[in-house]
């Protein structure tokens, strides 16, 4: 899954950006008000994590700014101010939790996987993600097939989670890239289509040959679908 961590000092965005990578997620950063709410506004991202005290445009004006877009991306605030006033002006604003400085990590990582679970839209967020005999657990990052379990890199496990989280729907390879790969991450004309068949070679090409689950829309993308 893909977060966006939007915090103007340096030594808490690198620590939380490591912390979650470590957990598997890929993550973007802003240390800039307006910047992040750009990244926020064009990217595709799973849950933003929000300073409130930001240069040029704060977390409030982000939050605001966006739910009137009918952005309905999870927000975490984050901001060093305590008082029930803040945070009800935070919660108000259209964040969707709210934790205060300082805080451990774990807290935050729980509180980020609640988020998570959370349903947007029309999206499949169940701990586990089920198509046809494959499953795949966002939480303990297992895929099994047929109850055999497949190995997959980072790389390939968010390709398939965000194909599984949208099965049944055509996925651009546009939509792949922006979803899966950092905003910086420098990617080749042919990269999708590469990790397209490592999880192929994982996931379709052990088993039964008529239970392939990932499909080629020609000229328009990907999908997977029983």
């Amino acid at each position: 899954m893909k977060l966006l961590i939007i915090e103007d000092d340096l030594k808490i965005g690198m620590a939380l950006r490591q912390g979650l990578e470590q957990e598997s997620y890929i993550v973007d950063m802003s240390n800039d008000g307006e910047v992040g709410y750009d990244l926020a506004s064009e990217e595709n991202y799973d849950l933003i994590i929000l300073d409130l005290m930001l240069p040029r445009m704060n977390g409030l004006e982000i939050c605001r700014k966006l739910r009137s877009e009918k952005n309905k991306t999870p927000i975490l605030m984050l901001t060093a101010k305590t008082e029930v006033e803040d945070r009800v002006d935070g919660l108000n604003s259209g964040a969707d939790d709210y934790l205060g400085k300082p805080f451990s990590f774990d807290e935050l990582l729980a509180r980020v996987r609640a988020l998570l679970r959370r349903p947007v839209d029309n999206m499949q967020v169940t701990d586990d993600l089920i198509v046809g005999d494959l499953i795949l657990n966002p939480t303990s990052f297992e895929v099994y097939r047929s109850g055999k379990k497949i190995n997959l890199s980072k790389r390939e496990f968010s390709l398939l989670e965000y194909l599984m989280r949208n099965k049944n729907k055509t996925i651009s390879k546009d939509q792949i890239i922006s979803s899966i790969w950092n905003f910086e991450s420098d990617i080749l004309p042919n990269t999708v289509e590469v990790y397209i068949g490592y999880l192929r070679n994982k996931v379709d090409k052990p088993f039964n040959a008529k239970s392939g689950l990932i499909k080629t829309s020609r000229g328009f993308g990907y999908k997977i679908e029983e």
